[in-house]
């Protein structure tokens, strides 16, 4: 049966993403920013339902206007929970995640950043990108543990990307995403670490029973004259604070 509902929901996950991918190439070049954001937050939110996943959103609402999210990476999957709650967030991703099949057009018609994080070169170049969609009123969302994590204890947060909210003095919003299932606190059909391919993580969750996951969206924090590195350690205790209670 569990395999059956798999196919079922890998049939309409597949239609979902070439009607994503219909409305990018053929309609979004004549929507103005908040026909885009409308359908965008639609698209995501149908997409967590294919899979099952019940999405809990808690705290304040998102800042308007021009902010960095900053928020823990636990899935492939955290990107459509962002959107499905702030749909105006244009990501910054890994430079590999554009050449996925289907899903790098998907990530690319929604306005992502790339970065090859290999590159210091290419690092910075990506902080004056992100400071220069800052200065236009743009909510930019990254993930500075720079990789996956399991959930429960999070990586180091790199401040180099912070540092476009810094020079631009943008608030930070920090965001904090827990997958979860019954049984587990911290789902481990969510998780996409270690040698898991991105087929068998996704095998993973449509085989998955229960997914959730919560979106708790944290107060604002200045940056006027702050420390990158710095910054950077406290929006991390911000966030695992949060986990350590949730």
């Amino acid at each position: 049966m569990r395999n059956l509902l798999a196919v079922y929901r890998l049939l309409r996950f597949s239609l979902h993403v070439l009607h994503g991918l219909a409305l990018i190439k053929l309609r979004f070049g004549g929507l103005d920013m908040p026909a885009r954001q409308a359908h965008i937050k639609r698209w995501s939110g149908k997409m967590l339902a294919i899979f099952g996943v019940q999405l809990e959103v808690s705290g304040l609402a998102a800042r308007p206007g021009a902010k960095l999210l900053v928020a823990n990476h636990i899935s492939w999957l955290d990107i459509a929970a962002v959107h499905a709650v702030i749909p105006e967030a244009r990501f910054v991703s890994k430079a590999d995640v554009k050449h996925w099949p289907v899903v790098g057009w998907l990530v690319d018609g929604v306005g992502t950043l790339f970065i090859e994080r290999a590159s210091k070169r290419d690092a910075l170049r990506v902080v004056h990108q992100t400071a220069e969609a800052l200065k236009a009123g743009d909510t930019v969302a990254v993930f500075p543990e720079g990789t996956t994590s399991a959930g429960p204890e999070l990586l180091p947060f790199h401040g180099n990307l912070l540092q476009a909210a810094i020079s631009t003095e943008t608030p930070i919003q920090p965001l904090v995403l827990r997958w979860f299932e019954p049984g587990e606190r911290f789902s481990s059909s969510a998780r996409f670490i270690g040698d898991t391919t991105l087929v068998q993580s996704l095998w993973l969750v449509l085989t998955a029973k229960g997914l959730g996951v919560k979106v708790q969206v944290l107060q604002p924090m200045a940056t006027v004259h702050a420390d990158r590195r710095l910054l950077a350690e406290h929006v991390r205790d911000e966030i695992q604070q949060q986990l350590n209670r949730s």
